[in-house]
């Protein structure tokens, strides 16, 4: 069995890969670690497939994975982590801003101390303000939700036990929250590791401001999937049942209100001129709704299947 499952998305980076590559490599050898490169090209526009294909010639621990268009960094985690088979898989960016040289801790701290998931903490950053003050709230924000104690959610340079990667799936932009879907998976020993953070060289960053927005949506997203994904009736239903039943006690209290004003011989609008049986009304027809979406939902759950959400053009080194 391999020792070390190195995991990478690939989205415009011709120039850095030979030297990724290149010193990942070294630091393998230089620790005698068996190992694989798993390579994930994410839709790119420039020559960074014919790149991987040259290197996977040149070294045999290289294999890579071409997808049809750009589907998005989790997309190419989901489908690294499938060909993956080291007993530690490590993901990194392919941008050279995450350091190989931290891949021997990272492993000693999955094996020796039976981490199931380590995140790297890039504790001093060379970024600009206006992506650490954003980034700083949104883990501070997670942390809050989630329950992880971890600094930087947003790090690619990450450890994780083979079973972990093989028991989660990730869609959509969840790449940020692969520790709270392995927590929920019963994989709760998730530790932290402060990494060297390294400046550019090549390129330009591929996220913008947008990703946080994104991340808050897929934050609630993941908290709503995990709490009601196999009960999604608990929800709706809970939520039918509040409206409904203020609909009905609305509309008794109505109804008891016109017939004793008839009884006393006060004079009182028709039930149908206030406006609070209309709005009675739509809380009746809003519980009932929002039972038959839980109904729904539930048969739904119940013959669902994993299918995966992108498309592989080419593959080197890698099975179908």
């Amino acid at each position: 069995m391999l020792q070390i499952s190195a995991v990478i998305p690939v989205f415009n980076e011709e120039e850095s890969l030979p030297e990724l590559t290149q010193w990942i490599s070294r630091v393998m050898n230089d620790r005698g670690f068996s190992y694989e490169i798993i390579l994930i090209n994410d839709g790119s526009t420039d020559r960074s497939w014919q790149v991987i294909s040259e290197l996977s010639k040149s070294n045999g621990n290289i294999k890579g994975l071409n997808f049809t268009r750009n589907y998005g960094k989790s997309a190419a985690l989901d489908a690294g982590f499938s060909q993956a088979s080291g007993r530690v898989v490590i993901t990194l960016d392919a941008d050279l801003q995450d350091s190989p040289d931290e891949i021997p801790e990272l492993y000693r701290m999955i094996v020796e101390e039976g981490f199931d998931v380590v995140s790297g903490w890039k504790k001093e950053r060379h970024d600009p303000i206006s992506k650490t003050i954003p980034s700083r709230f949104f883990n501070g924000v997670t942390r809050w939700i989630s329950g992880i104690k971890l600094h930087d959610f947003n790090c690619g340079l990450k450890a994780y036990q083979l079973k972990v990667v093989k028991n989660i799936q990730i869609y959509g932009e969840m790449h940020r929250y692969i520790p709270l879907l392995a927590k929920w998976n019963g994989f709760a020993k998730i530790g932290e590791k402060v990494v060297q953070h390294q400046a550019r060289k090549y390129g330009y960053s591929k996220f913008g401001l947008e990703r946080f927005l994104n991340g808050f949506l897929d934050l609630i997203s993941v908290s709503f999937v995990h709490r009601y994904k196999k009960k999604p009736m608990h929800f709706f239903g809970l939520l039918g049942t509040i409206s409904f039943s203020s609909g009905f006690i609305i509309t008794v209290w109505l109804i008891a209100q016109k017939v004793y004003s008839l009884r006393e011989g006060v004079k009182v609008r028709e039930v149908v001129d206030q406006p609070l049986f209309f709005l009675a009304l739509v809380a009746l027809i809003v519980g009932v709704q929002l039972f038959v979406t839980g109904f729904i939902a539930e048969l739904m759950t119940s013959n669902q299947s994993k299918e995966t959400e992108y498309k592989i053009d080419e593959r080197i080194n890698c099975t179908e």
